[in-house]
C-alpha cells in the first residue's frame, strides 16, 4: 500500500473513532472480575422512569435458599442499575407497582417445564412466576439482563423455559489446584483450605452460571483421582455443594472406575462382581449424606489408558449400569463420556466412538447418558459432527463441547466459539429425515429421550477476569445461553454479551460483534485451513505439522494430515478408512465427493492431489496459501476493529485485548510460516511473488518450536 493511501485510511479511522460517544468509565478499571453482571447505571431516561414506577416493593412467595438468592439478586441489580432500596413485602394485597417473585402452578405456567418462568405486567406490577424457585431465579436474571440492555418495561412479556435438562460445567481441575487444559490461572476450588473455610469467589461462580441457566458443575477432571471418593474429600465436595445449592446448581464428581482397587483395597474393580457393586453403592450413600442433591458421576473409563470395564473383559454398559445401580435409590445420574479409541496403526480415530457404542444402543440404564464430544476426533478448530448423533435411537445422548481454548489458542488468540457450538447444533444427522438435528438429539425430541445433556468444558480459573482472556468470558456466556436456548444465534449472543460486559453504545458495538463473528473462521484459516486436523501430543499449541514421533500413531501430527508427494487430507471415503460410511446417506452425499464436498471439510474427507484446482478456481496449494496468508493477516484487521471501540471501552479492558492481539497476530504468522514451509517440502512448488515469504527457513521454525515446548 502506498504511503497516501495509508494517511487517507488513517484519517478515515480517526473520523470513525470520533463518531463514536464514549461510556463512562471507572477510573479504577474493569478488572473483568464482574462478568456480564455489572449492573451499570441505566443511563436512557425515559426507561429508568419506565421501571422506577415498579420499585414500590418486592414481594415474594417461598423461602427457600434459591428464593433468597433470587431476591438478593434482584435487590442488588435494582440498587445499581436505578439507584434505588427496593423493600421486600410478604402481603401486599392489590397494590400495584412492584415486583412480584410469584411460586405459581397455576395455569399460568402449566405449560412451562419445571424450571421455566414467565414475566409480564400485571395489575400495574411486574410479575416473575415459575413453579420452581430455579424457575423465579433464572427470570430474575433475565428481567435484570432486560434492564441492563436498557429495554422498554412495555416488552416485558416473555416466557421461557430451557430445552436441555441437565446443562452443565466440566471442570478439569485436579486436587493439586492444576487445570488440565487451563489457561485462566489455577484451579478454583481451594481444596486445601475446605471444608473450614469457604472462598467467596465459589458464590460469584455460581451467581455467574445461574444468570446463564447452568444448573450443574462437576468440580473435577475427568482424567480423575481416586481420592475424591474418600470421606475426606466428600466432606469438602460438599462444602463447595452447600453454596452451588443456593443457585439452584447440582454438584457433580468424576470418578476413577478402579478406585475400589486403590483406594478400597479390592482385588479388583470389575463391574460384575458383587463386592465391586457393594463398594460403590455404599459410596454413593456416603455421598448423598453429606450432599442431599448430589447430581451424579461423569466416568472417563478405558480412554488414553483410564482404567475402565474393558479391563475385565466387560462392555461400557456395564461400568455404566453397575453405577447406575448404585444411583438407583436416589436423583443422580452417570454421565458416561464416549470419547474413546484404541491405539491401531491401521484404524482411524475418527471411527472409534461409533465401533464402541452404537453396539450398546438400548443396552444401557435408563439413568446413564452418554456425553459425545461435537465431532469424532478432539475439539479441533473445526470438524464434522460426531457420527454418534443420530445412530444411537434407544440411548439419550449429551453434546459435549469444549470452552477452554485447547486447540484454539489459549488464552491469547479472540476465538468466539458460539459458531463452533452452533455449527454442531444445527447439523442434520437425517436419521428421521431432513431436519433431525444435533439439536433435536441432544434437546430428546428426536427419540423421546426426558434425561438430556448440554455440557461444556469450563474455560474458569483463578485469574481475576476468570477466562484470562477477556473475550473468552463470551465463550462461557455463548455456552449457558445455548444450553437454555439452542435456538438463539451466535449474532444475538454475541450482541447481548458485549451490551452487558463491554459498551452499551451502539456503534461500537458494531465493530466488537464483528470481530466476534469473524474470529473463527480467522483462526481456521491460519491455523488449520479447508478441514486440515492436527490433535498431537503435548501443548496442543505449538505448530508442530512435522510431528511424526509418539507412542501411538494417533498421537502424531502426520497421522492427520497425510501429506506427501500427491496431496493432502485423510482419505475418508470407500477407498479410505470408510467413516463416512457411519453416517447416513443424505450426509454422505455431502462429503463423498471431493468436487462437491464444502472446502471446509474437504480435507476431513479427501487426499486432495496439490494441483487440483478446487470451486474457487485456484489449485489446492494455492488455496492453502491464501488462506494461511489472508487469515494471518486478518489478525491485523481484528485489531483495527477493536481500535474503532476503543472510546467506549473500560482503558483497562482496552489494553488487555489490544496485547493480547499483538500476540495472536504474531502467532499467526508462526503457524502460516510453519505449515506453509513444511507442506513446500511435499508440494514443491514456488510461494507466488503476491505473498510475502517467510523470514525463517524451515528448520529455523522448527527451532522455534522447540524451544516453545521447553518452557
Amino acid at each position: 500500500m502506498t504511503s497516501k493511501f495509508l494517511l487517507v485510511l488513517f484519517g478515515l479511522i480517526l473520523i470513525r473513532l470520533g463518531s463514536l460517544a464514549a461510556d463512562p468509565v471507572s477510573s479504577e478499571g474493569d478488572d473483568g472480575y464482574e462478568l456480564w453482571l455489572k449492573y451499570k447505571p441505566v443511563t436512557d431516561s425515559s426507561i429508568k422512569a419506565e421501571y422506577l414506577r415498579y420499585l414500590s416493593f418486592i414481594s415474594k412467595s417461598g423461602n427457600g435458599e434459591v428464593m433468597q438468592s433470587a431476591l438478593r439478586e434482584l435487590q442488588t441489580g435494582l440498587k445499581s442499575l436505578l439507584g434505588k432500596n427496593v423493600n421486600v413485602k410478604n402481603a401486599v394485597g392489590n397494590k400495584s407497582g412492584g415486583i412480584i417473585l410469584r411460586l405459581d402452578p397455576s395455569t399460568d405456567t402449566a405449560k412451562l417445564p419445571e424450571e421455566g418462568y414467565r414475566i409480564q405486567l400485571s395489575a400495574g406490577n411486574i410479575v416473575i412466576s415459575s413453579k420452581s424457585e430455579s424457575g423465579i431465579l433464572y427470570g430474575t436474571f433475565a428481567l435484570l439482563r432486560h434492564m441492563q440492555m436498557q429495554l422498554s418495561v412495555k416488552t416485558l412479556n416473555l416466557a421461557s423455559s430451557p430445552k436441555v435438562r441437565y446443562r452443565m460445567l466440566n471442570h478439569w481441575d485436579n486436587p493439586d489446584g492444576t487445570i488440565e487444559r487451563g489457561y485462566a490461572g489455577s484451579s478454583l476450588w481451594k481444596w486445601y483450605e475446605l471444608p473450614e473455610r469457604v472462598d467467596p469467589r465459589y458464590q460469584d461462580y455460581a451467581r455467574a452460571n445461574a444468570s446463564l441457566g447452568i444448573n450443574g458443575t462437576v468440580l473435577n477432571n475427568v482424567n480423575a483421582s481416586a481420592r475424591f471418593m474418600s470421606q475426606e474429600y466428600i466432606v469438602k465436595v460438599a462444602a463447595v455443594a452447600s453454596v452451588m445449592r443456593k443457585y439452584g446448581i447440582r454438584t457433580y464428581l468424576s470418578v476413577y472406575f478402579a478406585a475400589p482397587k486403590t483406594l478400597g483395597g479390592l482385588p479388583s474393580s470389575d463391574p460384575l462382581d458383587p463386592k465391586v457393586r457393594a463398594w460403590w453403592k455404599e459410596k454413593v450413600a456416603l455421598i448423598y449424606k453429606e450432599i442431599p442433591d448430589f447430581g451424579g458421576f461423569l466416568v472417563k473409563a478405558n480412554s488414553e489408558g483410564e482404567p475402565g470395564p474393558q479391563d475385565y473383559g466387560r462392555t461400557h454398559a456395564d461400568g455404566a449400569n453397575m453405577l447406575a445401580e448404585a444411583f438407583q435409590p436416589y436423583d443422580g445420574i452417570v454421565i458416561w463420556r464416549a470419547f474413546v479409541y484404541k491405539a491401531d496403526a491401521n484404524a482411524d480415530r475418527f471411527k472409534a466412538a461409533y465401533e464402541e457404542f452404537v453396539p450398546l444402543d438400548g443396552k444401557f440404564d435408563p439413568k446413564v447418558i452418554l456425553q459425545v464430544k461435537n465431532g469424532p476426533i478432539d475439539f479441533q478448530p473445526r470438524e464434522p459432527f460426531s457420527p454418534l448423533f443420530g445412530n444411537m435411537p434407544k440411548t439419550p445422548l449429551g453434546v459435549e463441547f469444549q470452552l477452554t481454548q485447547e486447540y484454539l489458542g489459549f488464552a491469547t488468540h479472540a476465538v468466539y466459539e458460539a459458531p463452533i457450538f452452533k455449527e454442531t447444533l444445527e447439523s442434520d444427522t437425517y436419521v428421521n429425515g431432513a431436519g433431525s438435528t444435533v439439536a433435536k438429539v441432544i434437546d430428546g425430541s428426536l427419540h423421546g429421550h426426558s434425561r438430556t445433556l448440554m455440557a461444556g468444558v469450563a474455560n474458569t480459573g483463578s485469574d481475576r477476569n476468570w477466562t484470562g482472556h477477556p473475550l473468552a468470558q463470551a465463550n462461557w456466556y455463548a455456552f449457558g445461553r445455548l444450553s437454555w436456548d439452542h435456538q438463539l444465534t451466535s449474532d444475538q449472543i454475541a450482541t447481548e454479551w458485549a451490551g452487558l460486559t463491554l459498551t452499551r453504545n451502539q456503534k461500537a458495538m458494531e465493530p466488537i460483534v464483528k470481530l466476534m463473528l469473524k474470529s473463527r473462521e480467522i483462526y481456521v484459516g491460519y491455523n488449520t485451513p479447508l478441514g486440515l486436523s492436527r490433535p498431537w501430543m503435548g501443548v496442543h499449541f505449538a505448530p508442530e505439522p512435522w510431528q511424526s514421533r509418539g507412542s501411538r500413531p494417533d498421537w502424531t501430527a502426520v497421522y492427520y494430515h497425510r501429506a506427501d508427494s500427491v496431496g493432502l487430507g485423510f482419505d475418508r471415503t470407500v477407498s479410505g478408512s470408510n467413516a463416512l460410511a457411519q453416517y447416513r446417506p443424505e450426509v454422505q452425499q455431502q462429503w463423498n465427493n471431493p468436487d462437491k464436498t464444502p472446502l471446509p471439510y474437504l480435507l476431513w474427507f479427501h487426499h486432495v492431489a496439490w494441483n487440483k484446482e478446487l470451486s474457487t478456481g485456484r489449485t489446492l496449494w494455492q488455496e492453502l496459501l491464501t488462506r494461511f496468508y489472508t487469515c494471518a493477516n486478518s489478525v491485523v484487521w481484528m485489531q483495527q476493529q477493536w481500535d474503532l471501540a476503543k472510546p467506549s471501552l473500560d482503558p483497562q479492558v482496552y489494553t488487555d485485548v489490544a496485547a493480547r492481539l499483538k500476540v495472536q497476530h504474531r502467532e499467526a504468522i508462526w503457524w502460516r510460516d510453519a505449515w506453509v514451509l513444511y507442506l513446500q517440502t511435499f508440494a514443491r512448488q514456488l510461494i507466488p511473488k503476491d505473498f510475502e515469504p517467510p523470514k525463517q527457513t524451515l528448520e529455523e521454525v522448527k527451532k522455534s518450536v522447540n524451544i516453545y515446548l521447553m518452557k
